[in-house]
C-alpha cells in the first residue's frame, strides 16, 4: 500500500453505502440496487488503491465539509427538540439569527443580539 491513498472517510462512507444498498437488494431483489451497491464498492476500491493522493484528499475534504455541515445541522435540530418544553426558538426577520426565549413570558419584545433588530412575539 506504499504510495497509495488508503481508506479515508469518503471511502469508508462508500463502503457503508454499498453495504446498505446490498442489504436492501437482499430484501427487494431489484437488479439496479445490486448494481448500485457494486458501483459504491468499486469507487471505494478505486479510491483506496489510487496513487493520485492530492486529488483523493481534495475529494475527501469536500466530503468532510458536507458531512460536518449535516452533522452540525442534525445536532442543532436535536438540541432544539430537547429544549422544546422550556424554550421557544425564533429567527430574526432581518438576519436569520436563531434566538432562544424562555416559555411562559407572554408577549415579549425580542432584540436580536446580532443586528439589534427589535420584534414582538408571543412566547
Amino acid at each position: 500500500m506504499y504510495g497509495r491513498n488508503g481508506t479515508d472517510m469518503l471511502s469508508f462512507a462508500l463502503i457503508i453505502a454499498g453495504f446498505v444498498t446490498y442489504t436492501l437488494y437482499v430484501f427487494i431483489r431489484f437488479p439496479l440496487i445490486y448494481l448500485l451497491s457494486l458501483v459504491f464498492y468499486g469507487i471505494a476500491l478505486f479510491r483506496t488503491l489510487s496513487k493520485n493522493i492530492p486529488a483523493r484528499q481534495k475529494e475527501n475534504q469536500k466530503f468532510m465539509q458536507l458531512w460536518w455541515k449535516a452533522k452540525y445541522k442534525w445536532s442543532g435540530l436535536k438540541a432544539d427538540f430537547e429544549e422544546q418544553k422550556t424554550y421557544k426558538h425564533f429567527k430574526c426577520p432581518t438576519c436569520g439569527q436563531k434566538i432562544r426565549i424562555p416559555r411562559g413570558r407572554g408577549k415579549v419584545e425580542i432584540r436580536c443580539p446580532k443586528c439589534s433588530t427589535k420584534f414582538i412575539k408571543k412566547v
